[in-house]
């Protein structure tokens, strides 16, 4: 069969990071849909080591949104940015975190890891759990787009674990990794186009 008459690999290549929304809210049962489908992705010793926040109040995206400012205030002042950039940027943020229809918090769950005795193994097996995580997030990214739906990811998590934690009172072990940012996409922007790929910089044979 060739690849463009492939469901799965045509919606494959169609995947954009969108950002832009309607002003169209997102129901809790899609949500619910969405996380059952990344939770079909393969992780390691059958396991399922993800676990989603949905920030759906206003007041927790406030906090969350300022807890990561705060975080990020700090690490943009030690560099030496002006003060200009740091408020551009920390504005730019903020209106990401409390404007997208539908918020979520992308955590990992290292309760299942092999505790091996040497640091090697110990890091290997936490990397086998980080990459599930990331097969569950394309996994949700993927399923959004048979609900109408798009979006993208921001890391922005993984640089301030412990206010994150703290701001959505998640237990210590949640680990926060990624936001995934959804909605209905603004069609009045015209879809990116992707570099094209030049194979031989990717693929290899031996």
């Amino acid at each position: 069969m060739p690849v463009s008459d492939a469901p799965v690999s045509a919606a494959i290549s169609a995947r954009r990071s969108v950002r832009k929304f309607a002003r169209l809210a997102v129901d809790g049962d899609t949500v619910e849909r969405l996380v059952a489908i990344a939770c079909s992705a393969p992780a390691p010793h059958h396991s399922r080591p993800w676990r989603f926040v949905h920030v759906a109040s206003a007041s927790a995206r406030e906090r969350l949104a300022d807890a990561m400012a705060d975080a990020w205030r700090a690490d943009l002042e030690r560099a030496r940015e002006s003060v200009h950039t740091i408020d551009r940027l920390l504005k730019r943020s903020r209106s990401q975190v409390t404007e997208a229809p539908t918020l979520l918090l992308a955590c990992l769950a290292l309760d299942e890891v092999r505790r091996w005795p040497d640091k090697t193994r110990r890091l290997a097996e936490r990397d086998m759990f980080v990459q599930s995580l990331g097969a569950a997030l394309q996994n949700l990214l993927l399923a959004a787009a048979d609900y109408g739906l798009a979006g993208y990811l921001k890391g922005a998590p993984l640089f301030c674990p412990e206010p994150v934690r703290q701001a959505l009172d998640l237990s210590p072990d949640w680990h926060p990794a990624f936001l995934v940012l959804l909605g209905y996409p603004d069609k009045s922007g015209a879809q990116a186009l992707r570099t094209p790929l030049a194979i031989d910089a990717h693929l290899i044979t031996r």
